[in-house]
């Protein structure tokens, strides 16, 4: 609409009341807004993407550099666009802007800012035309990083919107990636006469031969010590130890030290060898790799050992003493004979014997016991009143037995007959013929008179048997005393040390 149009329309009836200025000020807004209508008909509106943020913008340039200089986009040359800036604009067309990404190098006491497309610590250096060496350390951000690993990926953050409206890129708050360059040191390390070089970014001596797989042993001397710290041209000087094993007292072990022989080891490891140990190898012998050191301790010992020889015992008679009493005369002794042995102990196990002297410490003396052999009758009243005159009174267990629990069968011949060839009845006693003679005539308290008339195997010692006709039997088993009935039988037939079994009680 022409200025002449306005003009005919502000003086059409309803706008001629109106003053002047208001009808000026109306006029100029209209103007701008038909304005602003006409740019934005006429602009070719352009995708733009940046850093991957996307926006459309609307833009008169005729050229893709012309519009970046408009947004305010003031790229570096490591910074890529597509299309090329030179490109004209075409209406809906897409701008791609990728933006190097900013690192900030610490290295050589410089501290530079540069943008790169570098994805490793070396290829950053080399964009920004800094020269490395394989040993020199780069420390990402203060944490360690080969000088082929991939960099961490690029953090990017959007600041809030404010009330200043500015493009959606104009946001994003790239903070520089820091890369700080270790410079490795030269240093020279002699390890068992072998010099070679070696490059290090660690701060100490130990830790400069660790990072470099140098590893030392229990026994190796350095010098200047672990904890020195690393100066450039430092010289290390390591002296190994030798490895080797020892076992002593039952245990091995592995170790390594610095001596030459194996005293000088044996000294170092405070292992002490006494007396008659024995140690393989010999002490002066000199050490080398994996030496084997046995030592097996020796001692010997003197040991005595007895032999004890029993006395014998002598029973004499003695017609002064009554019969069944004893009398000891000499005790006895026995005879005991030393033998004193030298002992060779090996590690604890006996491996020699050898004897030194023998003697006669004590001679066996015999025991000499007398036993009576004086008889005279004795008298005595039973429980039920019969008085009877014996000899000899012995203490015996006592059973019972008849024709038919004598364990011979009805068809035998034998069957009902004692040893003595007569039949069996009451009165009739089994008795062991080396204690009490055969047709010796007894006395049993509860049983009452019998002839010893029968023996069988199993009746030894002090065992009696008392015989029943099978209609009289009644079971007996206890100890009872039994009397032998005067006169006493010749003395030749007379056991006058009863033997002890069965065993009375007490």
């Amino acid at each position: 609409m022409s200025t002449t149009a306005l003009d005919r329309l502000f003086k059409d009836t309803r706008f001629a009341a109106l003053p002047p200025a208001v009808i000026d000020a109306t006029a100029g807004v209209l103007l701008f807004g038909l304005l602003v209508l006409v740019a934005l008909w006429t602009a070719a509106p352009v995708a733009m993407e940046v850093d991957g943020v996307g926006e459309t913008v609307q833009t008169h340039r005729r050229t893709v550099g012309k519009l970046l200089l408009d947004l305010g986009l003031d790229l570096d040359e490591q910074d890529r666009v597509a299309p090329e800036p030179g490109n004209p604009i075409r209406r809906q067309m897409a701008v791609t802007v990728n933006r190097a990404r900013p690192v900030r190098i610490f290295a050589d006491g410089r501290d530079l800012l540069v943008t790169t497309w570098g994805e490793t610590p070396a290829q950053v250096l080399a964009d920004a035309g800094l020269s490395m060496d394989s040993h020199d350390q780069a420390l990402i951000d203060g944490q360690p990083l080969d000088w082929d690993e991939p960099l961490p990926p690029q953090e990017m953050s959007v600041a809030p919107r404010t009330y200043d409206l500015g493009h959606a890129w104009d946001l994003l708050d790239r903070e520089p990636l820091q890369l700080r360059v270790h410079r490795s040191l030269p240093l020279s390390v002699t390890d068992g006469g072998l010099t070679f070089p070696v490059r290090t970014t660690a701060q100490t001596v130990g830790e400069a031969l660790l990072q470099d797989g140098i590893i030392l042993y229990l026994g190796d001397q350095v010098q200047p010590s672990l904890g020195t710290p690393v100066s450039a041209g430092m010289r290390i000087f390591i002296e190994r130890s030798t490895p080797l094993s020892l076992t002593a007292d039952g245990r091995t072990i592995r170790t390594r030290v610095k001596a030459e022989t194996v005293a000088d080891a044996l000294s170092e490891m405070e292992v002490a060898v006494t007396g008659l140990d024995r140690v393989t190898p010999p002490l002066d012998a000199p050490l080398y790799d994996d030496t084997e050191i046995t030592i097996t301790r020796v001692r010997e010992e003197v040991e005595i050992e007895e032999e004890i020889a029993p006395f014998e015992t002598i029973f004499e008679p003695d017609p002064n003493l009554p019969i069944d009493t004893q009398q000891v005369i000499a005790a006895g002794a026995e005879g005991i004979t030393r033998t004193r042995y030298r002992v060779r102990y090996e590690d604890g196990q006996e491996v020699e014997r050898e004897v030194e002297d023998t003697w006669v410490a004590q001679e066996p003396a015999q025991r000499i016991i007398t036993y009576g052999q004086r008889i005279e009758p004795r008298t005595a009243t039973m429980p039920d009143g019969t008085q009877i005159t014996y000899w000899r009174k012995v203490r015996m267990l006592a059973t019972s037995y008849s024709a038919s629990r004598a364990g011979v069968s009805l068809d035998n011949p034998h069957y009902g007959k004692t040893y003595s060839g007569e039949p069996m009845r009451d009165g009739v006693v089994a008795v062991d013929f080396g204690v009490v003679p055969l047709r010796t005539k007894l006395y049993i308290p509860g049983y009452g008179y019998g002839d010893a008339l029968d023996t069988g195997g199993g009746i030894r010692g002090r065992r009696v048997d008392l015989g029943f006709a099978d209609d009289t039997y009644r079971p007996i088993r206890r100890w009872v005393d039994v009397y032998l009935l005067w006169p006493p039988p010749p003395a030749y037939k007379i056991t006058w040390v009863l033997p002890n079994w069965p065993r009375p009680p007490e």
